[in-house]
């Protein structure tokens, strides 16, 4: 089953990608794959989320989100950034 299909309000991990502004959880794994990743490559996308604070265990909140739902505001481990959907599907939670 892939992680778009699972609710993270079930205790299920849940891409960051799909869930909605509000979201409040912990980061479970980073899941770099071809439709994450877009121009950059696998391994540079999973980089710049790990120097950004995307760690394992790290605490992370969806704030707010772009017209047409791109890009969205995060805040994760005290520091707010902000992602492409695309990208944060990378990025594997579990609710708080």
């Amino acid at each position: 089953m892939s992680s778009t299909s699972l609710s993270a309000t079930d205790g299920q991990a849940a891409d960051l990608g799909a869930l909605p502004v509000g979201f409040q959880g912990r980061i479970r794994a980073i899941q770099v794959d071809a439709g994450t990743s877009g121009p950059l490559p696998g391994p540079e996308l999973e980089r710049r989320l790990l120097e950004l604070g995307f760690t394992e265990g790290a605490p992370v909140e969806i704030l707010h989100q772009g017209l047409f739902r791109d890009p969205i505001a995060v805040r994760v481990a005290g520091t707010t950034v902000a992602l492409r959907r695309r990208e944060a599907r990378a990025v594997l939670v579990e609710p708080a």
